[in-house]
């Protein structure tokens, strides 16, 4: 398919891996976004890591989205020609205390002006461009200094491509940042790369910056970096400390955690889902003052229909709905499912999502469901159309280990269906209420701790057997996303943040 092209939009979507290859709640959430505001032109930026890790899009371009390119940070590109560079000594000294800042930035305040000074540089035609970065002397000296004063880690030789991999996204970045057609705003629905792009375009550019957070992308990635095998560790046995990560892994936490902190920094409006997760922010270093709650909001009219297909006593359907890929624990959801099947035997478990992510995960996740003996019972359809999939079942199921504020709960509560999740984001507060007033309408399901199979399947059972706390679930459901979650009220709010973003002048 074609890409549209501009020469100038109302809003730039900063996209890392999402829309519009990739489903999934923050997809749906973009999509809904640019659709709900047809008054406004977008041009979109998508971030991904190489192209055979996505497919054709998963879904069609709004009529509004004038403008679309594609960047891959992993692909392979040509490097500069290998040759000696003399390096800027004032340049690395800023360099310097960049770093500095990011590792102690109550001692560093002038941070933002540092950053500031270097963004012009990292051109193909600053001081501090690609060339320098892998052939200057000066270059090569500040990573031994490094590698010396910092890493615990023995390999001189790994150190030194780690730093490289980890850093040389930034001047794709930066070329992005340079080629980015005009817009009156920026939006980034994460920090990652895609923050660290708004940041560069803030600082180039000086336009109002957006940040959108539906989880906190550090807190995710770090849980990413924990179970990543790819990341080495070359101490030995003697050498190890069990109760510490490996230095590589650690390297790339903080490398995250400074360029998701450079994105707080450079953003005008900081949105949240939900309050804990703007507390989270400004612990990490949000300016408070800047920072919003902005729930997600859903068509409740496009789902409210299906309540009146729904069945006196609950089917023994349980449904995950979501990609199947580590982070929604699907395997926790499956031993439990084992649970489920001993007291219901007709029971089923459904699991709608892609599975292209992590097709090894998947495959994993298959096996387990064979040889726990549930190859009748467990069902992976795929990606599915929620309209037609709700009517059909009992529970909907989130079984994840990190979230923000589901999207799938909340579709599930307007078509009537209750929900069991786990402890994490804001199932609590979706699912039992947020003040007194949002309690009062009763609990539209049940929250369960993480990775425990066995409560998972108890407050299942409860529901599913007991016709009466099903139904009150359900209405406990409707009742809450018809107050708090509708997409008109999510859209009123972002309308004025976008509306002081786009008349803003210089």
């Amino acid at each position: 398919m074609k890409q549209p092209r501009a020469e100038r939009a109302d809003i730039g979507l900063l996209l890392e891996g999402t829309f519009p290859y990739v489903s999934g709640g923050v997809s749906s959430w973009v999509n809904q976004i640019i659709r709900g505001f047809p008054q406004f032109s977008f041009a979109l930026v998508f971030i991904g890591s190489q192209p055979e890790d996505y497919g054709e899009m998963k879904y069609a371009l709004p009529d509004n989205v004038v403008h679309l390119e594609t960047h891959y940070l992993y692909n392979q590109h040509a490097a500069p020609q290998i040759r000696p560079v003399h390096g800027n000594p004032a340049t690395f000294g800023e360099i310097k205390r960049l770093h500095e800042y990011f590792r102690f930035s109550d001692l560093h305040p002038d941070g933002t002006e540092t950053f500031r000074k270097i963004v012009p540089e990292l051109s193909a035609h600053g001081v501090a461009g690609l060339e320098t970065f892998l052939y200057s002397h000066e270059s090569w000296e500040y990573i031994k200094e490094n590698y010396r004063k910092y890493c615990t880690d023995p390999s001189f030789v790994d150190y030194f491509w780690t730093v490289r991999s980890m850093h040389a996204p930034i001047w794709m970045l930066a070329e992005i940042a340079g080629n980015f057609i005009p817009v009156r705003a920026y939006h980034t629905v994460s920090t990652g790369y895609a923050g660290l792009l708004g940041a560069l375009l803030k600082e180039k550019t000086g336009r109002p910056l957006i940040l959108s957070e539906h989880g906190i992308y550090t807190k995710e990635r770090k849980i990413d970096l924990f179970q990543a095998q790819w990341i080495k560790d070359n101490r030995n046995v003697f050498q190890r400390d069990p109760t510490e990560i490996s230095y590589f892994r650690q390297l790339w936490i903080r490398f995250f955690q400074a360029i998701g902190k450079r994105c707080y920094d450079s953003a005008d409006h900081i949105v949240a889902l939900y309050e804990a997760n703007r507390l989270r922010q400004i612990e990490d270093g949000a300016p408070p003052q800047i920072t919003r709650n902005i729930p997600n909001g859903i068509n409740v009219p496009r789902f409210s229909p299906l309540r009146a297909q729904r069945p006196v006593l609950p089917p023994p359907i349980l449904c995950l709905i979501g990609r199947v890929v580590p982070i929604k624990d699907v395997k926790t959801y499956i031993r439990a499912m084992r649970t489920v099947v001993n007291r219901l035997p007709g029971a089923q478990g459904w699991i709608a999502g892609p599975e292209d992510e992590d097709p090894g995960y998947a495959e994993e996740c298959r096996e387990l469901a064979e040889g726990l003996g549930l190859s009748e019972n467990i069902k992976f359809l795929g990606f599915q159309q929620m309209t037609e999939l709700l009517p059909r079942i009992g529970l909907v199921v989130l079984s994840s280990i990190s979230e923000g504020l589901p999207l799938v709960l909340l579709e599930g509560f307007a078509a009537g269906v209750p929900a069991v999740s786990t402890d994490v984001g804001s199932c609590r507060q979706l699912i039992y209420g947020l003040d007194q007033e949002d309690q009062s309408f009763g609990a539209a399901g049940r929250v369960v701790g993480i990775a425990d199979p066995q409560a998972l399947a108890e407050a299942a059972l409860e529901l599913l057997t007991e016709g009466a706390s099903w139904r009150a679930a359900s209405e406990a459901g409707v009742r809450r996303v018809e107050a708090y979650y509708t997409q008109e009220q999510m859209f009123a709010s972002y309308k004025s943040i976008y509306d002081e973003a786009t008349t803003w002048r210089e």
